[in-house]
C-alpha cells in the first residue's frame, strides 16, 4: 500500500472527520487524521486489520471476548458497542464470506488500531514466546510445527482462516491450498503485533498502515 502520506483530511473528508471528532475518546485522539487512501488500497487495509484481529484470537482463547472486554477498557463503546458491531467492522475486509461492502471511516479504521495494538499488548509474553521459540527452532533447523506452541497458534489461526474466509478469492484459494504459507502469513501477523506494543506502537502502526511499511 505505497503512497504518499498526508496527515490533513482532504476538503472531501473534512466533514466526516468533524463530525467523528466530537465524542472520540483520549486514545483515539492519539493517533493523528490521514486522509483515507483509494479503494483498493482501503480494501487492502480494512483485510489487514481483521488479520491482525484474527491472529489475536489464535492466540489464546475466547480471544473475541477478550477483545470486547478491551474495547470498553479503552471507551470505545461507541464505535464498538457489542459482538455484532465488532463483526460488521471486520466484515470489511473483502477476504470474508461475508463481505459487506463496507469502507471503515476514519474513526473506526482508528477504533481497531487501537484494538488490536492494546489486546497486543495483553499478549506481549505469548507473542515473545513464539517469536523466540521461533528463532529457536530456526537454530536448530527443525520444522516450526514441530514446537508444541507454534503448532497450537498455527492449527487456530487455520481454523479461523478457513472458517471465516471466502476460498473463491483467488489470494485465500492460495493460501487454503498452501498450508506452509499461510504459517508464514500468521507469523508475520505475530512479528507486527509485537511491533504494536513497542513504544508508541500505536501511533507508530497507525501510520505505518498509510506510508507503505505494513503491506
Amino acid at each position: 500500500m505505497t503512497q504518499s502520506l498526508s496527515l490533513m483530511p482532504d476538503s472531501n473528508s473534512n466533514s466526516e472527520v468533524i463530525s467523528e471528532n466530537v465524542s472520540q475518546p483520549f486514545i483515539i485522539r492519539q493517533l493523528p487524521d490521514i486522509s483515507l487512501p483509494s479503494t483498493s488500497s482501503m480494501m487492502k487495509l480494512q483485510q489487514h486489520l481483521d488479520l491482525l484481529l484474527l491472529a489475536l484470537e489464535a492466540l489464546q482463547l475466547g480471544g473475541s471476548e477478550y477483545m470486547l472486554a478491551t474495547a470498553k477498557e479503552l471507551e470505545l463503546n461507541e464505535i464498538i458497542k457489542n459482538r455484532l458491531s465488532l463483526w460488521r467492522l471486520r466484515c470489511s475486509n473483502p477476504w470474508r464470506k461475508c463481505y459487506s461492502r463496507n469502507s471503515l471511516t476514519l474513526l473506526q479504521a482508528k477504533a481497531l488500531v487501537c484494538l488490536a495494538s492494546e489486546s497486543a499488548k495483553k499478549c506481549n509474553i505469548p507473542l515473545r514466546q513464539l517469536l523466540l521459540a521461533v528463532q529457536q527452532m530456526k537454530d536448530k533447523e527443525m520444522p516450526l510445527a514441530n514446537n508444541f506452541r507454534l503448532s497450537e497458534y498455527f492449527s487456530q489461526f487455520q481454523a479461523h482462516f478457513h472458517r471465516r474466509m471466502n476460498p473463491l478469492r483467488a489470494k485465500v484459494s492460495f493460501y487454503l491450498s498452501t498450508p506452509e504459507e499461510l504459517n508464514l502469513l500468521a507469523l508475520s501477523l505475530l512479528e507486527e503485533l509485537l511491533f504494536c506494543t513497542g513504544t508508541r506502537g500505536k501511533e507508530r502502526f497507525w501510520i505505518s498502515l498509510f506510508d507503505g511499511e505494513v503491506k
